[in-house]
This record gives structure tokens, C-alpha cells and sequence, in this order.
């Protein structure tokens, strides 16, 4: 067997590398470039979009067609699992937070078809890399009314009633849509979560975008749509989350698995170096790589010092 290089032609191979879409939001820095190997001139570097079919921001085989053209021409490859979805499920991105987020929620599938006319967003943060001392923002501390919820925005003591959390690297966060949150300075994650691309700002700190202007707030359907409690508990037992749209596990070193007729496979690399082989394939994969296995692929190995996320359907 032949190691290739995982840029070649990409015609009826097993194992799929996908290059990513890039954002400069303003809260960005340059660690995906530097820590993992993003080939971006964009400065800052916020965002890659390294498994996406969204218009937004897609992810690109090795031959310049997106992923979604790849799946609409191979349905096949997407498992029978998908079958339920109009769409390609999961959204999967590298975050560079130099800076913080904006305090944000997303919404309901209901609330956003009849609003947006495209799907919510449930998600989930596995941290890959902070700074000491940093947190981020989980749902609130406490309950609280609509009327406080609204009050507090306006006068600035929002972050006053929200959870903090202390984050440490391989923490994983559950984000069920509904849930305030944010990302803050310092943290670097991988974001798993459903194709959608509808968030609603709640405060952003009084930054300016690009044009000069206060970046928009959402207040009003943030009002309608966000749950204000403390955040709910999850047990997903030997997984990192697990909900309609995806499972996602972590893990270190060598391993092999199978990819069955049910789901493709995602596989992020997230630490080291290695070799990925599947379907009679073998690449050289590293850090910040990001790697698609069609459906009912059969079996595969990871070998290597590396570490990967897994995610299917």
C-alpha cells in the first residue's frame, strides 16, 4: 500500500481532504494559522469552516468543487441516517477567540424557519487551547424574568446573572439552541453544530464593525428565543455530546473503527501527526486537518501520535 499525498484527485477515494473557508472576524487572531496549519491570509483569522456545506462559508476537495457539489453528486456517500435531513446536517469549525465573542443565542428550528427561513442551531465547544484564567459564558446563574432579562441589557449588567465558566483544554460544552452564551479571550475551540448560520447578538461590548458602525443587536428575537435558567446538565456517557444532528467523541493515539452504511465519518485532527487508511487508501494526516470518509467506507485506522475528532450522524 502507498501513502499518497492527501491532495490528489479525490474520484472514488475513500478518504477526502477538505479545505476550509475562512473568516476575519474582529474578535480573531492568528492561531489557526500558526497552531494549525490554516493556509488563510486573512488577519485576523476567527473562523474555519473545515467541514461545511454551507453557502456561507464551504469546504472544498482537493480539486476546487465544494463539498455540497461533491454530495450532490454522490447522495450515496452521506448514509442512510441522513436520509431525514433536507440538508447536510453539521457545520464543524476551528474558533480563534483572541478576543471576545459577542454574548449570543441561537434559535429553535420552529423559530428560525418561520423567522430566517433556515434551520436552528444546536451545538457543542470541545477546547483544544486557552490561556490561564480564561471562561466563557454558559446560560445564566440563576433564573430570571423576561422583564429583568430586557432590563439588564439595557443598562449594561447582562454578564452580572450569566454563568461563567473557568475553561480548561478537553473541556466540552453542550449548547442546546436557547442557550445564552459566549465564547471569551483566549480560548481556542473546535464547534460542532447544526447547518445553520442564524445567530442573534444580545451585547457585543459597544465594538464597531468594519464600516465604523455599532455591530447589529438582535434584542427582540433574542427575547423571544432564549431560555433564562441556569444551563441543563448532559450525560452523553463515553461520548463528548450527542444529539439528532450529531455524535462527536474524542480520541488519543491510535485507534481503528468503521464508517457503516449509516453515516459518514468525520475526522478533525486536533493534535500531532499520523496516518489515516481506509478502502485500501493511506494518508499522511496532521494537526488542522480535516478529512471526510464516504458512507459505508468500512473499516479504518488512525495511526500515530495524533489526536482526532470524530463526528457522525
Amino acid at each position: 500500500m502507498c501513502i499518497r499525498d492527501s491532495d490528489e484527485s479525490v474520484k472514488n477515494m475513500a478518504i477526502i481532504k477538505l479545505t476550509p473557508s475562512c473568516k476575519d472576524y474582529l474578535w480573531g487572531g492568528s492561531r489557526l494559522r500558526t497552531d494549525f496549519g490554516i493556509k488563510s491570509d486573512l488577519d485576523p483569522l476567527a473562523e474555519a469552516w473545515v467541514l461545511s456545506c454551507h453557502p456561507d462559508g464551504p469546504s472544498y476537495l482537493p480539486d476546487g468543487t465544494t463539498l455540497a457539489e461533491y454530495l450532490a453528486a454522490h447522495p450515496g456517500c452521506l448514509g442512510t441516517d441522513c436520509d431525514k435531513f433536507e440538508q447536510f446536517p453539521i457545520l464543524t469549525k476551528f474558533i480563534d477567540a483572541k478576543n471576545n465573542l459577542s454574548i449570543q443565542v441561537h434559535p429553535s428550528n420552529d423559530y428560525a424557519l418561520k423567522n430566517e427561513h433556515q434551520y436552528g442551531k444546536t451545538e457543542m465547544w470541545y477546547v483544544l487551547d486557552c490561556e490561564p484564567g480564561a471562561y466563557l459564558y454558559y446560560g445564566f446563574d440563576h433564573e430570571i424574568s423576561k422583564a429583568e432579562f430586557e432590563e439588564r441589557i439595557k443598562n449594561n449588567t447582562l454578564t452580572e446573572v450569566l454563568n461563567a465558566v473557568p475553561v480548561h483544554k478537553g473541556d466540552c460544552f453542550f449548547i442546546p439552541s436557547g442557550t445564552l452564551h459566549a465564547i471569551c479571550k483566549g480560548i481556542v475551540i473546535a464547534e460542532v453544530q447544526q447547518n445553520s448560520n442564524v445567530t442573534y447578538r444580545v451585547y457585543d461590548y459597544g465594538r464597531v464593525g468594519a464600516d465604523g458602525k455599532p455591530r447589529a443587536l438582535h434584542v427582540a428575537k433574542a427575547l423571544d428565543v432564549t431560555l433564562r435558567t441556569p444551563p441543563v446538565k448532559h450525560d452523553f456517557g463515553s461520548h463528548l455530546a450527542q444529539c439528532e444532528y450529531f455524535t462527536v467523541d474524542a480520541r488519543k493515539g491510535a485507534f481503528a473503527d468503521a464508517v457503516d452504511e449509516k453515516s459518514f465519518v468525520s475526522l478533525l485532527i486536533t493534535e500531532g501527526e499520523g496516518t489515516l487508511t481506509c478502502g485500501g487508501e493511506a494518508v499522511s494526516v496532521k494537526k488542522g486537518g480535516s478529512y471526510f470518509l464516504p458512507a459505508n467506507s468500512g473499516s479504518y485506522t488512525v495511526q500515530g501520535n495524533c489526536q482526532t475528532l470524530v463526528t457522525r450522524v
